[in-house]
């Protein structure tokens, strides 16, 4: 292989952006003066395409800019397309139905959860209610109401049978004591 194969061969990193091109290059040394000619040229070459596409970009740019201003098109209604489309996006993965999925589910296993602890409690409590204590303390409830409130129809609910006890109660030991009258010798 003749020297100028060898250079094409040859694997170097290639400049980023910025980066000073020629610093990357072989030392000036190991080429030829027609080499480093011909280098020479076709970074010119390069770099005035480099502007060329530069001025083209800039120019659809503002082509671009121009249409979207002639159709009403503004950045925020840009930005409300662009979230709606990446949120459309997120929502087409895998892994968004598959955690969807699963919150769905967890979702109502809890409400399920809920729905028959409500209905345990509520049946505790009809079976507390229909217990021979608890009908036995109402009925005792119900005689002590009797006695103390005087001759009522019988009826109305548990709380109201308290409330009435309570009140009934508080006001016996509320009331002064009658007078004794004593007699003078």
């Amino acid at each position: 292989m003749d020297r100028g194969e060898q250079g094409l061969l040859k694997t170097e990193p290639v400049a980023e952006e910025g980066e000073d091109a020629v610093a990357m290059l072989s030392a000036p040394e190991t080429l030829t003066e027609e080499e480093q000619e011909e280098l020479r040229r076709e970074l010119t070459k390069v770099e005035e395409e480099i502007q060329t596409l530069s001025q083209v970009l800039a120019a659809k740019e503002k082509h671009l800019a121009e249409i979207k201003r002639k159709l009403g098109i503004t950045s925020l209604q840009e930005f409300k397309q662009n979230i709606a489309k990446g949120w459309q996006d997120v929502t087409a993965t895998n892994a968004y139905k598959k955690t969807s999925e699963t919150l769905s589910q967890a979702g109502q296993k809890a409400s399920a959860a809920f729905s028959s602890v409500g209905s345990v409690i509520t049946k505790k409590l009809e079976d507390v209610k229909n217990s021979p204590t608890f009908k036995s303390f109402e009925e005792k409830v119900e005689n002590l109401k009797s006695k103390v409130g005087g001759a009522k129809p019988a009826g109305g609910d548990f709380g109201e049978v308290l409330n009435s006890t309570a009140n009934a109660t508080s006001t016996m030991t509320t009331e002064p004591p009658p007078e004794q009258t004593t007699e003078s010798p």
